[in-house]
């Protein structure tokens, strides 16, 4: 019997197992999708054309797979899940008949008071074969349809959902890459080369330039030109606007018409629109925060408020209030910050650009060049490398010392100066302070567990200082390195304007950032300092500019860095490219201060709204319980029903225990939210969080 109940569990397992594994190993999933095409590819083949908006959606949705093969994988894993589903219900029913055979008097004495209706359900009799047989045969096959229909169902329909979350992202990043692609065309480019170009930067430029690459495989693959390739990517595209600005852009190639002044008009006219789409996207957020205060703030204190009163007037309610406060609250928190997540990231994308510090010198300068001991970039000279023609060991050892050098450098960067290191990753200071409150809290958990067990109220206040040594640290560096990268991005605007001001008069880009960096940028001119440093130590322009890139990680200032370095390849007159991306800088900043604005407005209604939870549960806390009649009440009976009879001393500190948690749990969540609310991420909620926490830890030490 042993063998027989382990038999299918061994079948599901070896189901699910080469599905996992595929997911993860190559060669596992060439060998599921051969097996998939050769059981399956001729029924989907056959039905292909009845399923159009699946092919689209695939194809929107750029997955690197066919129709064919994805269909066929869909009807393997579905048939799969069937199987594992129809093998689960077995063990279910199994399951369900001996609990239901248990004895109702042993039944009613395992449950709760509030459960003992459930014993009834017990005694089951004995059943026949035939009504065993059938009650398996139809477990087998409820769960085993819902399980292979849900994973059709749920294949299908993942595409789609990709396509639509790329449309999204598209259509934010669509004002800035037609920017890009408008500046480009006044440097005097091709537009064959301008969309190659606008393709290799997707990692500045996002999904819009994902789209471009569209049209270059199309060229590169099948020969096709341009305007033939932008009109397959704009069919293809999930996005509605990016689809009418290519039908568009290829109806003025096609009739002849000035590129450039169509680029413009359309970058102004997608300007217009993310506006109004920040206008309705802050409405939301309006709609969200007053949600929030009723829903998350409100809602549970009415509950908590009314579950002490039950408590008071019929007996005991800790159970439901811990529900409530360890279970409820939370979720619907964390439910909360990841809905707003997806709605601020429609008007505030990630500032974060795409990390070019682990590039190597010579792939920052190009194919051909190689990193010289000085730090600039030189042919690759092979005498050079060998010391020169006189046989010198002189170059060879400066070059070993030089690799050892930049093998040792980032822990020389990140232990010489750890201050510095901590503001430029804050991330990094969980590395410090988490070990050291997870330390203090089991410290605490080992002195207190020998008193009978684990008592929730011996290491709450740890737990909550424990909290401030992991937030405190990380918002003050995250704060740091904010303003930093904020006030780089605010110089931007007047960096370009500048260098196109000394540009029209006859400088070259070189010289002009030589002569813009003795103005006055804030942070911004000691980051042109190192720019000039690494043009005067050998090191070319582009070069220079990569590595700029690399320090500051911004997207605004990858975006400049981008069409710098592009513009310089296809003319040295760049003042008419630098006018148009210090307009699209200034936009972007007066959207930004926009934004700051109209945010801090819900993070001050959810620091009233904490406020008010936290009075309330003081008042609760402080005065309510104390006062309260003590005699004949007992924490599990409560009294009779309908007489206030008052709280044990005992129930009392439970409840006073609950609320504490409250304010915290409630303080470290809506922090989280202020900040988000406030700037669209999460991480700046890390202060908001530190300041909730230590007026709830004050009040409850100094009042309650």
């Amino acid at each position: 019997m042993e063998y027989v109940t382990v038999v299918p569990l061994a079948i599901a397992l070896c189901c699910l197992v080469p599905i996992v594994l595929s997911q993860f190993h190559a060669r596992v999933d060439r060998l599921l999708t051969r097996t998939s095409v050769r059981l399956f590819g001729r029924y989907i083949d056959e039905f292909k054309r009845e399923h159009p908006s699946r092919q689209s959606a695939l194809r929107a949705a750029q997955f690197p797979t066919t129709y064919r093969e994805y269909g066929s994988k869909t009807m393997l894993y579905a048939a799969a899940l069937a199987v594992v589903g129809s093998i689960v219900g077995i063990y279910a029913i199994w399951l369900l008949l001996l609990v239901l055979a248990i004895d109702p008097e042993t039944m009613r004495e395992a449950l709760p008071g509030a459960l003992e209706f459930l014993a009834s359900l017990g005694g089951l009799p004995a059943l026949s074969p035939v009504e065993l047989f059938g009650l398996v045969v139809l477990a087998c096959l409820t769960v085993g349809t819902l399980a292979g229909t849900g994973t059709y169902w749920l294949r299908w329909w993942y595409p789609s959902y990709v396509a639509d979350a790329r449309a999204q992202r598209i259509e934010t990043a669509l004002p800035t890459t037609v920017s890009f692609i408008y500046a480009l065309s006044r440097s005097g480019m091709s537009f064959p080369t301008v969309v190659r170009i606008v393709a290799r930067h997707q990692k500045t430029y996002g999904e819009a330039a994902a789209e471009f690459d569209v049209a270059v495989r199309h060229m590169d693959t099948f020969g096709t030109d341009v305007v033939t390739a932008l009109q397959t990517m704009g069919r293809r595209s999930p996005s509605t606007q990016f689809s009418e600005f290519t039908e568009n852009l290829v109806s003025v190639m096609q009739s002849g018409h000035n590129l450039s002044e169509f680029l413009e008009r359309q970058y102004h006219d997608f300007q217009d629109e993310a506006e109004a789409q920040q206008e309705s996207t802050l409405e939301t957020l309006s709609t969200l925060a007053e949600a929030y205060v009723t829903v998350l703030v409100a809602g549970p204190l009415f509950l908590i408020t009314i579950l002490v009163v039950i408590g008071i007037a019929v007996g005991d309610t800790l159970d439901p209030l811990q529900a409530l406060i360890y279970l409820i609250l939370p979720l619907g928190n964390l439910v909360f910050i990841v809905y707003l997540s997806m709605v601020t990231d429609a008007i505030v994308p990630g500032t974060d650009a795409p990390d070019s510090s682990s590039r190597t010198e010579a792939e920052l300068a190009g194919p051909g060049h190689r990193a010289k001991a000085d730090g600039g970039v030189g042919g690759s000279s092979p005498g050079a490398a060998h010391g020169g023609s006189d046989g010198s060991e002189t170059v060879q050892t400066n070059l070993d010392r030089l690799g050892h050098y930049r093998r040792l450098r980032s822990l020389r960067e990140r232990f010489g100066d750890p201050i510095g290191s901590l503001i430029e990753r804050p991330i990094r200071t969980l590395a410090i302070t988490v070990p050291v409150a997870a330390g203090a809290i089991g410290w605490q958990l080992r002195s207190t567990a020998g008193d009978g067990g684990f008592d929730p109220a011996a290491i709450d206040d740890t737990v909550a200082l424990g909290l401030l040594v992991v937030l405190v640290p990380f918002a003050i560096a995250y704060e740091l390195h904010r303003r930093r990268i904020r006030a780089i991005e605010a110089a931007v605007p007047d960096l370009l304007d500048r260098l196109a001001s000394v540009n029209e008069a006859g400088m070259s880009i070189v010289s002009a950032i030589g002569h813009v960096r003795e103005s006055e940028l804030g942070p911004l001119s000691a980051e042109l300092e190192h720019v000039w440093t690494d043009v005067q130590w050998g090191a070319d322009l582009e070069t220079a500019l990569h590595r700029f890139e690399g320090r500051v990680r911004t997207r605004s200032v990858s975006r400049v860095v981008t069409l710098l370095t592009e513009s310089m390849n296809a003319s040295g007159n760049l003042a008419t490219v630098l006018r148009i991306a210090a307009r699209q800088a200034a936009a972007d900043r007066r959207l930004e201060r926009e934004r700051a604005q109209a945010m801090v407005e819900y993070m001050v209604v959810v620091y009233v709204s904490f406020l008010v939870f936290l009075f309330i549960i003081a008042v609760l806390g402080a005065y309510l319980l104390p006062n309260l009649p003590t005699e004949g009440a007992d924490v599990g009976n409560g009294g009779a029903a309908g007489s206030f009879s008052g709280f044990s001393e005992g129930a009392a500190d439970a409840y006073g225990m609950l609320f504490y948690h409250a304010a915290l749990v409630q303080g470290l969540l809506s922090g989280l939210i202020a900040g988000q609310l406030s700037t669209g991420d999460v991480k700046a909620g890390a202060k908001h969080a530190a300041i909730m926490i230590s007026l709830a830890l004050a009040l409850f030490v100094l009042v309650v």
